[in-house]
Protein backbone atom coordinates (compact mmCIF):
# COMPACT_ATOMS: atom_id res chain seq x y z
CA UNK A 1 0.00 0.00 0.00
CA UNK A 2 1.49 3.29 -0.84
CA UNK A 3 1.64 5.97 1.67
CA UNK A 4 1.85 9.88 1.23
CA UNK A 5 3.56 12.09 3.41
CA UNK A 6 4.31 15.95 3.39
CA UNK A 7 7.93 16.66 4.11
CA UNK A 8 10.39 19.02 4.29
CA UNK A 9 13.13 18.31 1.87
CA UNK A 10 17.19 19.23 2.94
CA UNK A 11 17.88 20.66 -0.62
CA UNK A 12 17.75 24.39 0.22
CA UNK A 13 17.64 27.07 -2.82
CA UNK A 14 19.54 29.98 -3.89
CA UNK A 15 17.52 31.99 -1.14
CA UNK A 16 18.85 29.38 1.51
CA UNK A 17 15.06 28.20 2.14
CA UNK A 18 13.86 24.42 2.06
CA UNK A 19 11.03 22.57 -0.26
CA UNK A 20 7.81 21.63 0.92
CA UNK A 21 7.33 18.14 -0.92
CA UNK A 22 4.88 15.71 -1.14
CA UNK A 23 6.16 12.25 -0.48
CA UNK A 24 4.96 8.93 -2.15
CA UNK A 25 6.35 5.87 -0.70
CA UNK A 26 5.54 2.29 -2.15
CA UNK A 27 7.50 -1.08 -1.60
CA UNK A 28 10.09 1.40 0.27
CA UNK A 29 10.82 3.42 -2.46
CA UNK A 30 10.17 6.94 -2.38
CA UNK A 31 9.15 9.77 -4.86
CA UNK A 32 8.84 13.54 -4.19
CA UNK A 33 6.54 16.01 -5.95
CA UNK A 34 7.63 19.64 -5.60
CA UNK A 35 4.60 21.88 -4.50
CA UNK A 36 6.50 24.87 -5.20
CA UNK A 37 6.85 26.34 -1.90
CA UNK A 38 9.73 27.11 0.11
CA UNK A 39 10.30 28.11 4.01
CA UNK A 40 13.57 28.82 6.18
CA UNK A 41 13.87 25.58 8.14
CA UNK A 42 12.83 27.22 11.40
CA UNK A 43 9.42 27.90 10.30
CA UNK A 44 9.05 24.07 9.42
CA UNK A 45 6.99 21.51 12.02
CA UNK A 46 8.52 18.33 11.85
CA UNK A 47 5.97 16.35 14.22
CA UNK A 48 3.10 17.52 12.99
CA UNK A 49 3.88 17.73 9.22
CA UNK A 50 3.00 21.82 8.90
CA UNK A 51 4.19 24.80 8.83
CA UNK A 52 4.58 26.91 12.84
CA UNK A 53 2.66 29.61 13.35
CA UNK A 54 5.25 31.61 13.58
CA UNK A 55 5.43 32.01 9.80
CA UNK A 56 3.26 34.83 8.71
CA UNK A 57 1.41 32.87 6.10
CA UNK A 58 1.19 29.78 8.39
CA UNK A 59 -2.77 29.42 7.49
CA UNK A 60 -2.33 29.62 3.96
CA UNK A 61 0.59 27.55 3.64
CA UNK A 62 -0.98 24.98 5.83
CA UNK A 63 -4.31 25.18 3.71
CA UNK A 64 -1.92 24.22 0.59
CA UNK A 65 -0.55 21.36 1.69
CA UNK A 66 -3.40 19.77 2.63
CA UNK A 67 -5.09 20.15 -0.39
CA UNK A 68 -2.03 18.69 -2.05
CA UNK A 69 -2.27 15.72 0.09
CA UNK A 70 -5.73 14.87 -0.14
CA UNK A 71 -5.20 15.38 -4.00
CA UNK A 72 -2.07 12.93 -3.88
CA UNK A 73 -3.43 10.41 -1.87
CA UNK A 74 -6.92 10.58 -4.29
CA UNK A 75 -4.28 9.41 -7.36
CA UNK A 76 -2.85 6.40 -5.00
CA UNK A 77 -5.78 5.39 -4.13
CA UNK A 78 -7.39 4.95 -7.76
CA UNK A 79 -4.33 3.58 -8.59
CA UNK A 80 -4.31 0.98 -6.19
CA UNK A 81 -7.69 0.00 -7.18
CA UNK A 82 -6.32 -0.82 -10.36
CA UNK A 83 -5.96 -4.47 -11.07
CA UNK A 84 -2.14 -3.90 -12.69
CA UNK A 85 0.57 -2.77 -10.82
CA UNK A 86 2.03 0.65 -10.97
CA UNK A 87 5.23 1.73 -9.15
CA UNK A 88 5.73 4.78 -7.06
CA UNK A 89 7.31 6.42 -9.74
CA UNK A 90 4.58 6.00 -12.50
CA UNK A 91 1.54 7.00 -9.94
CA UNK A 92 3.82 9.75 -9.19
CA UNK A 93 4.21 10.79 -12.86
CA UNK A 94 0.51 10.43 -13.83
CA UNK A 95 0.06 12.88 -10.70
CA UNK A 96 2.44 15.20 -12.87
CA UNK A 97 0.89 14.47 -16.22
CA UNK A 98 -1.92 15.86 -14.55
CA UNK A 99 -0.64 18.83 -13.24
CA UNK A 100 0.58 20.00 -17.07
CA UNK A 101 4.43 20.11 -15.62
CA UNK A 102 5.78 17.71 -18.31
CA UNK A 103 9.46 18.05 -20.73
CA UNK A 104 8.26 21.68 -22.07
CA UNK A 105 6.93 22.90 -18.75
CA UNK A 106 10.77 22.50 -17.18
CA UNK A 107 12.09 23.89 -20.78
CA UNK A 108 10.28 27.34 -20.12
CA UNK A 109 11.74 26.92 -17.05
CA UNK A 110 15.02 26.68 -17.86
CA UNK A 111 14.77 29.06 -20.98
CA UNK A 112 13.69 31.78 -18.63
CA UNK A 113 16.93 31.26 -16.23
CA UNK A 114 18.96 31.87 -19.23
CA UNK A 115 17.46 35.56 -19.48
CA UNK A 116 17.43 36.22 -16.38
CA UNK A 117 21.37 35.22 -16.31
CA UNK A 118 21.33 37.40 -19.44
CA UNK A 119 22.84 34.71 -21.52
CA UNK A 120 20.43 35.82 -24.69
CA UNK A 121 22.75 33.88 -27.37
CA UNK A 122 22.45 30.67 -25.56
CA UNK A 123 18.70 31.63 -25.15
CA UNK A 124 18.46 32.00 -29.18
CA UNK A 125 20.02 29.18 -29.59
CA UNK A 126 18.28 26.51 -27.16
CA UNK A 127 14.81 28.68 -27.95
CA UNK A 128 15.55 27.39 -31.36
CA UNK A 129 16.60 24.05 -30.93
CA UNK A 130 13.52 23.13 -28.45
CA UNK A 131 11.50 24.41 -31.57
CA UNK A 132 12.76 22.16 -33.90
CA UNK A 133 12.17 19.26 -30.82
CA UNK A 134 8.44 20.30 -30.90
CA UNK A 135 8.54 19.91 -34.79
CA UNK A 136 9.41 16.34 -34.37
CA UNK A 137 7.25 15.55 -32.03
CA UNK A 138 4.92 16.80 -33.74
CA UNK A 139 2.72 18.84 -30.13
CA UNK A 140 4.54 20.65 -27.69
CA UNK A 141 3.18 18.73 -24.54
CA UNK A 142 5.59 15.97 -23.31
CA UNK A 143 5.03 13.52 -20.43
CA UNK A 144 8.75 12.73 -18.59
CA UNK A 145 7.73 9.03 -19.04
CA UNK A 146 7.93 9.38 -22.60
CA UNK A 147 10.93 11.14 -22.88
CA UNK A 148 12.67 7.86 -23.09
CA UNK A 149 16.38 6.19 -24.88
CA UNK A 150 13.93 4.98 -28.29
CA UNK A 151 12.50 8.47 -28.52
CA UNK A 152 15.92 9.99 -28.27
CA UNK A 153 17.35 7.76 -30.89
CA UNK A 154 14.41 8.71 -33.15
CA UNK A 155 14.94 12.21 -32.46
CA UNK A 156 18.71 11.84 -33.36
CA UNK A 157 18.24 10.06 -36.61
CA UNK A 158 15.51 12.67 -37.94
CA UNK A 159 18.01 15.26 -36.97
CA UNK A 160 20.95 13.83 -38.75
CA UNK A 161 18.96 12.40 -41.98
CA UNK A 162 16.16 14.65 -42.30
CA UNK A 163 17.71 17.84 -40.93
CA UNK A 164 21.32 17.32 -42.15
CA UNK A 165 23.09 18.34 -39.28
CA UNK A 166 26.34 17.26 -38.33
CA UNK A 167 27.04 14.60 -35.13
CA UNK A 168 28.78 17.45 -33.02
CA UNK A 169 25.46 19.78 -33.66
CA UNK A 170 23.27 16.78 -32.87
CA UNK A 171 25.01 16.29 -29.27
CA UNK A 172 23.91 19.73 -28.46
CA UNK A 173 20.18 18.84 -28.26
CA UNK A 174 20.54 15.62 -26.41
CA UNK A 175 23.24 18.23 -23.94
CA UNK A 176 20.10 20.24 -23.82
CA UNK A 177 17.65 18.01 -23.07
CA UNK A 178 19.83 16.57 -20.52
CA UNK A 179 20.03 19.54 -18.66
CA UNK A 180 16.36 20.31 -18.74
CA UNK A 181 15.90 17.15 -17.38
CA UNK A 182 18.20 17.48 -14.30
CA UNK A 183 16.49 20.81 -13.74
CA UNK A 184 13.06 18.84 -13.18
CA UNK A 185 15.07 16.27 -11.05
CA UNK A 186 16.58 19.26 -9.21
CA UNK A 187 12.79 20.78 -8.95
CA UNK A 188 11.53 17.37 -7.77
CA UNK A 189 9.40 16.93 -11.13
CA UNK A 190 10.57 13.76 -12.20
CA UNK A 191 11.94 10.97 -10.73
CA UNK A 192 15.86 9.78 -11.58
CA UNK A 193 14.32 6.14 -11.85
CA UNK A 194 13.33 7.07 -15.14
CA UNK A 195 16.59 9.06 -16.60
CA UNK A 196 17.35 8.09 -20.13
CA UNK A 197 20.81 8.90 -19.85
CA UNK A 198 24.06 7.75 -18.88
CA UNK A 199 25.34 3.78 -18.92
CA UNK A 200 23.41 1.60 -20.60
CA UNK A 201 20.97 4.11 -21.79
CA UNK A 202 21.16 7.05 -24.04
CA UNK A 203 24.84 7.82 -23.66
CA UNK A 204 26.33 11.90 -25.05
CA UNK A 205 29.65 11.29 -26.70
CA UNK A 206 31.39 14.63 -27.87
CA UNK A 207 33.07 13.99 -31.04
CA UNK A 208 36.09 14.78 -31.73
CA UNK A 209 36.72 18.18 -33.93
CA UNK A 210 38.99 19.53 -36.35
CA UNK A 211 40.58 23.08 -34.89
CA UNK A 212 42.66 24.95 -37.69
CA UNK A 213 45.04 27.52 -36.50
CA UNK A 214 46.78 30.04 -38.73
CA UNK A 215 50.42 29.75 -39.18
CA UNK A 216 52.88 32.93 -38.02
CA UNK A 217 52.78 33.42 -41.73
CA UNK A 218 49.19 33.96 -42.39
CA UNK A 219 48.72 36.45 -39.62
CA UNK A 220 51.83 38.19 -41.02
CA UNK A 221 50.04 38.64 -43.92
CA UNK A 222 46.64 39.62 -42.31
CA UNK A 223 49.28 42.26 -40.35
CA UNK A 224 50.83 43.57 -43.48
CA UNK A 225 47.12 43.89 -45.77
CA UNK A 226 47.29 46.52 -48.19
CA UNK A 227 44.67 47.21 -51.27
CA UNK A 228 41.78 46.25 -49.20
CA UNK A 229 38.57 48.49 -47.83
CA UNK A 230 38.33 50.39 -45.01
CA UNK A 231 35.87 47.99 -43.40
CA UNK A 232 38.28 45.27 -44.11
CA UNK A 233 40.51 46.12 -42.41
CA UNK A 234 38.64 47.23 -39.65
CA UNK A 235 37.69 43.58 -39.32
CA UNK A 236 40.96 43.01 -39.80
CA UNK A 237 42.10 44.73 -36.38
CA UNK A 238 38.99 43.24 -34.55
CA UNK A 239 40.48 39.60 -35.64
CA UNK A 240 44.16 40.58 -34.59
CA UNK A 241 43.21 42.04 -31.37
CA UNK A 242 41.42 38.72 -30.44
CA UNK A 243 44.50 37.00 -31.15
CA UNK A 244 47.26 39.40 -29.31
CA UNK A 245 45.18 38.97 -26.30
CA UNK A 246 45.24 34.96 -26.27
CA UNK A 247 41.75 34.66 -28.09
CA UNK A 248 39.33 36.64 -26.11
CA UNK A 249 36.30 36.60 -27.68
CA UNK A 250 34.55 38.86 -30.19
CA UNK A 251 32.08 39.53 -27.46
CA UNK A 252 35.07 41.29 -25.48
CA UNK A 253 36.79 42.50 -28.00
CA UNK A 254 33.72 44.82 -28.99
CA UNK A 255 33.05 46.08 -25.34
CA UNK A 256 36.42 47.11 -24.59
CA UNK A 257 36.69 50.70 -22.91
CA UNK A 258 39.74 52.83 -23.07
CA UNK A 259 39.08 52.60 -18.97
CA UNK A 260 39.98 49.10 -19.23
CA UNK A 261 43.91 50.20 -19.73
CA UNK A 262 46.13 50.66 -17.04
CA UNK A 263 49.97 51.33 -16.86
CA UNK A 264 50.11 49.06 -19.80
CA UNK A 265 48.28 46.16 -19.08
CA UNK A 266 44.42 45.32 -20.23
CA UNK A 267 42.08 45.07 -17.04
CA UNK A 268 39.00 43.62 -17.98
CA UNK A 269 35.89 40.88 -16.52
CA UNK A 270 34.74 38.61 -19.50
CA UNK A 271 31.45 38.11 -20.20
CA UNK A 272 31.07 34.55 -20.44
CA UNK A 273 32.34 33.54 -16.94
CA UNK A 274 33.09 37.02 -15.30
CA UNK A 275 36.86 36.16 -14.96
CA UNK A 276 39.04 39.27 -13.75
CA UNK A 277 41.80 39.29 -16.59
CA UNK A 278 44.59 40.99 -16.81
CA UNK A 279 47.22 40.88 -19.60
CA UNK A 280 50.10 42.98 -21.06
CA UNK A 281 49.30 45.33 -24.03
CA UNK A 282 51.87 43.98 -26.93
CA UNK A 283 53.50 46.66 -28.94
CA UNK A 284 51.45 45.38 -31.70
CA UNK A 285 47.89 46.04 -30.39
CA UNK A 286 48.80 49.54 -29.36
CA UNK A 287 49.49 50.24 -32.98
CA UNK A 288 45.85 49.35 -33.71
CA UNK A 289 43.86 50.98 -30.82
CA UNK A 290 45.75 54.26 -32.10
CA UNK A 291 43.60 54.30 -35.24
CA UNK A 292 40.44 54.17 -32.82
CA UNK A 293 41.30 56.94 -30.40
CA UNK A 294 39.71 59.56 -32.73
CA UNK A 295 36.44 57.36 -33.15
CA UNK A 296 35.59 56.10 -29.50
CA UNK A 297 33.69 59.00 -28.17
CA UNK A 298 30.96 56.68 -27.61
CA UNK A 299 30.65 55.26 -24.46
CA UNK A 300 33.88 55.14 -23.67
CA UNK A 301 34.68 52.20 -25.93
CA UNK A 302 37.68 51.17 -27.73
CA UNK A 303 35.87 49.56 -31.22
CA UNK A 304 32.35 51.85 -32.34
CA UNK A 305 30.31 48.91 -33.60
CA UNK A 306 28.31 49.50 -30.16
CA UNK A 307 28.29 52.95 -30.65
CA UNK A 308 24.74 54.74 -29.31
CA UNK A 309 24.19 51.42 -27.40
CA UNK A 310 23.18 50.80 -24.13
CA UNK A 311 25.77 48.94 -22.20
CA UNK A 312 23.10 47.69 -19.53
CA UNK A 313 21.04 46.25 -21.91
CA UNK A 314 22.99 42.99 -22.23
CA UNK A 315 19.74 41.68 -24.74
CA UNK A 316 20.70 44.34 -27.14
CA UNK A 317 24.46 43.83 -26.56
CA UNK A 318 24.24 40.19 -27.12
CA UNK A 319 21.90 40.75 -30.87
CA UNK A 320 23.95 43.75 -31.86
CA UNK A 321 27.06 41.47 -31.35
CA UNK A 322 26.13 38.25 -33.50
CA UNK A 323 24.76 40.83 -36.01
CA UNK A 324 28.72 42.65 -35.73
CA UNK A 325 30.17 39.09 -36.02
CA UNK A 326 28.47 37.87 -39.10
CA UNK A 327 29.72 41.14 -40.75
CA UNK A 328 32.84 40.92 -39.21
CA UNK A 329 33.46 37.36 -40.53
CA UNK A 330 32.07 38.18 -44.17
CA UNK A 331 34.59 40.44 -44.60
CA UNK A 332 37.35 38.42 -43.05
CA UNK A 333 36.58 35.91 -45.91
CA UNK A 334 37.12 38.39 -48.44
CA UNK A 335 40.32 40.16 -47.61
CA UNK A 336 42.10 36.97 -46.87
CA UNK A 337 40.68 35.48 -50.36
CA UNK A 338 42.41 38.62 -51.30
CA UNK A 339 45.86 38.09 -49.57
CA UNK A 340 46.03 34.44 -50.58
CA UNK A 341 45.00 32.59 -47.25
CA UNK A 342 43.13 29.72 -48.33
CA UNK A 343 41.95 28.63 -44.66
CA UNK A 344 39.17 29.59 -43.61
CA UNK A 345 38.87 32.25 -41.30
CA UNK A 346 36.21 33.71 -38.33
CA UNK A 347 36.85 35.29 -35.15
CA UNK A 348 36.71 32.08 -33.33
CA UNK A 349 40.04 31.07 -35.68
CA UNK A 350 41.95 33.92 -33.13
CA UNK A 351 41.89 31.31 -30.85
CA UNK A 352 42.66 28.47 -32.45
CA UNK A 353 45.67 30.14 -33.99
CA UNK A 354 46.63 31.61 -30.97
CA UNK A 355 46.95 27.77 -30.16
CA UNK A 356 48.32 26.07 -33.09
CA UNK A 357 51.17 28.88 -32.67
CA UNK A 358 51.89 28.50 -28.74
CA UNK A 359 51.86 24.66 -29.65
CA UNK A 360 54.07 23.28 -27.10
CA UNK A 361 56.36 26.34 -26.60
CA UNK A 362 54.64 27.19 -23.55
CA UNK A 363 53.57 25.75 -20.35
CA UNK A 364 50.28 24.28 -20.11
CA UNK A 365 49.82 26.39 -16.91
CA UNK A 366 50.34 29.35 -18.37
CA UNK A 367 48.62 28.37 -21.05
CA UNK A 368 45.54 27.82 -18.44
CA UNK A 369 45.77 31.36 -17.37
CA UNK A 370 45.72 32.94 -20.82
CA UNK A 371 42.92 30.88 -21.72
CA UNK A 372 41.10 32.04 -18.90
CA UNK A 373 40.46 28.26 -18.41
CA UNK A 374 38.52 26.99 -14.81
CA UNK A 375 40.35 23.27 -15.50
CA UNK A 376 43.79 22.68 -16.64
CA UNK A 377 42.37 19.42 -17.75
CA UNK A 378 39.92 21.50 -20.58
CA UNK A 379 43.57 23.41 -21.41
CA UNK A 380 45.32 20.08 -21.65
CA UNK A 381 42.65 18.81 -24.38
CA UNK A 382 41.76 21.78 -26.06
CA UNK A 383 45.99 22.02 -26.93
CA UNK A 384 46.37 18.83 -27.96
CA UNK A 385 44.64 19.64 -31.52
CA UNK A 386 47.66 21.94 -31.83
CA UNK A 387 50.56 19.61 -30.26
CA UNK A 388 52.10 17.42 -32.88
CA UNK A 389 56.07 17.24 -32.99
CA UNK A 390 56.28 14.29 -30.95
CA UNK A 391 53.73 12.14 -33.08
CA UNK A 392 55.96 13.48 -36.04
CA UNK A 393 59.13 12.53 -34.48
CA UNK A 394 57.81 9.42 -33.85
CA UNK A 395 56.74 9.15 -37.22
CA UNK A 396 59.81 9.80 -38.96
CA UNK A 397 61.63 7.44 -36.37
CA UNK A 398 60.23 4.70 -38.50
CA UNK A 399 59.92 5.69 -41.84
CA UNK A 400 63.15 7.54 -42.16
CA UNK A 401 65.85 4.91 -42.65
Amino acid sequence: MATVRVVLRKKKNKAGRFPIAIRITKDRKSSFLNTGQYIDEKFWDEKNRNVRKSHPNSKVLNNFIVSKVAEANDKVLKSEMKPEYESVAEIRNKILENKGFDFFVVANMHLKNLKNRNKHHQYDTEFGRLKKFKEFLGKDVLPFNKLNVVLLKKFETYLIHSKKLSPRTVVNYHILIRTIYNLAIAESITDRGLYPFGKGKMTIRIPESQKIGFTSDEIQKLENAQDITEAQQKAIHIWLISFYFAGIRVGDVLQLKWTDFNDGRLLYRMNKNSKLVSLKVPEKATEIFNNYKDESESNGLVFPQLRDIDLNNTEEISKRTQSITRNVNRRLKIAAKQLGIKKNISMHIARHSFGNISGDKIPIQMLQKLYRHSSVTTTIRYQANFIHKDADDALDSVINF
